[in-house]
């Protein structure tokens, strides 16, 4: 097998990549046409209205951090899992009969994106950690890396699909078949082989828990920059349906299935950079750094186009930096955190990728009204290219550079650049001893 798919080799994996990606693409069928309701069906072009809704979806995931990674590394994983997925498919349960019987408002839709929030608060951290239980620690990058190829080949194929299927029977639908699609995860999660998961070490109760997942971040200088790029991009860039949708409907004047369209153009960048990335046999922070400067020019020429066509072809390019510079971000984090704290750290990260949204998105959708898409963009543009900016400073500070002179004239002088990678490992292992302690 291909080494970009060696964890499908397993069973469980493989049961678990089906099952993740039918929810997937259910997944982006309702977010592309819940973004195009609020849009064009509960407002008139009100890229505020857009925000406002993503803001609500991802705003939990900042305010829950404290209890949502405590109770991924409490609780039983599939169990949890089992609850969360109940409860998202009976809010598209909910969602899609409002929407088909005609009484759906703004505010209802607001609520609904809050409940959907707080279901994923809590499912984000134990669907990111529980991969670590289902393949051996030297596939993890890999299983991450093909995580990220299931949920960017249902961003090509739900939102394509959900813009037909918007446009010929109506958005309610879309919903209600996105509820069903829940039952894929349940279902593959219910049919896993126990004897194969890996057992994972009951979290004990007791005081500072929660404060021993900060404890450790603040003792991981590389961690802390990444988290700081992760926000940037989340907060400014990561506003992807305010972007494909205000320039499809604002600026090229197309309908539903065009900005369907327009979704999956990015996502087929998308799928290219996961693959990518899951060849890699373990991620690199240089490579995070340049998919960060990469995402932001590439935004910044999405901005420049004259065209829907020109428009769309660019949008992949957007697409592999975005996913690149994510995949690996998360793979260094998870790859690099001691299991027992895994599930309080990867919390944090989803905060910190995700909380960032109910900033980002109302004044990306203010600039997007005010000035029009394309500064939308651009502002987008700037969180990938702050954040690489901020990666080269720490990585300038964190190295040493030594130059000596060698003799001769052939070669007087000579250059070593070392990060003191035997200190740094020294210090990573003595926090994670400490936070062990809590």
């Amino acid at each position: 097998m291909s080494s970009a798919f060696r964890s499908l080799s397993l069973f469980n994996y493989r049961l678990w990549f089906a099952g993740a990606t039918v929810s997937n693409i259910g997944t982006w069928m309702q977010r592309t046409a819940q973004d195009w309701v609020v849009l064009t069906g509960l407002t008139h072009n009100d890229a505020g209205a857009v925000g406002v809704t993503m803001a609500l979806q991802f705003g939990p995931q900042l305010v829950l951090v404290p209890v949502t990674g405590l109770v991924a590394d409490r609780m039983d994983p599939r169990r949890l899992l089992m609850i969360t997925q109940a409860a998202m498919g009976a809010l598209g349960v909910g969602l899609g009969i409002l929407t088909v019987t005609g009484v759906l408002q703004l505010w209802m839709m607001f609520l609904f994106a809050l409940g959907l929030g707080i279901a994923s608060a809590f499912d984000a951290p134990v669907r990111q950690t529980f991969v670590g239980s289902l393949v051996p620690p030297n596939m993890l990058s890999n299983a991450v890396g093909l995580n990220a190829t299931s949920f960017n080949v249902a961003r090509l194929i739900g939102p394509a699909v959900a813009g037909l299927l918007t446009a010929a029977v109506g958005a309610g639908w879309v919903f209600l078949i996105n509820a069903i699609t829940f039952a894929a995860t349940m279902a593959a999660v219910a049919k896993l082989r126990t004897s194969e998961i890996t057992p994972r070490k009951a979290v004990p109760k007791r005081r500072g828990q929660i404060r021993a997942g900060f404890r450790y971040l603040r003792g991981r200088s590389d961690l802390m920059v990444i988290f700081l790029m992760v926000f940037l991009m989340g907060t400014l860039g990561l506003n992807f349906p305010i972007f494909a949708s205000t320039m499809a409907s604002t600026v090229f004047h197309q309908g539903a299935g065009e900005f369907g369209i327009l979704s999956s153009a990015l996502a087929v960048g998308s799928v290219i950079g996961a693959l990518m990335a899951a060849r890699r046999e373990r991620p690199r922070i240089r490579n995070i750094v340049l998919a960060a400067a990469g995402f932001g020019f590439s935004l910044i020429a999405a901005a420049l186009m004259p065209s829907y066509l020109t428009f769309g072809l660019v949008l992949p390019l957007v697409g592999i930096s975005s996913i690149t510079m994510l995949n690996n971000a998360n793979a260094y984090v998870q790859t690099t955190t001691p299991l027992e704290l895994r599930g309080r750290v990867m919390s944090l990260y989803i905060a910190v990728m995700m909380g960032g949204t109910p900033i980002g998105a109302p004044l990306v959708g203010w600039v997007s009204n005010s000035f029009g898409p394309r500064w939308g963009l651009i502002v987008g543009a700037s969180g990938g290219i702050v954040a690489a900016v901020i990666a080269l400073i720490w990585w300038a500070r964190s190295h040493t550079v030594r130059v000596h002179y060698r003799g001769g004239w052939r070669q007087p002088f000579g250059l070593e650049i070392t990060n003191d990678e035997e200190i740094v490992t020294r210090e990573i292992a003595i926090v994670e001893a400490e936070a062990q302690k809590g």
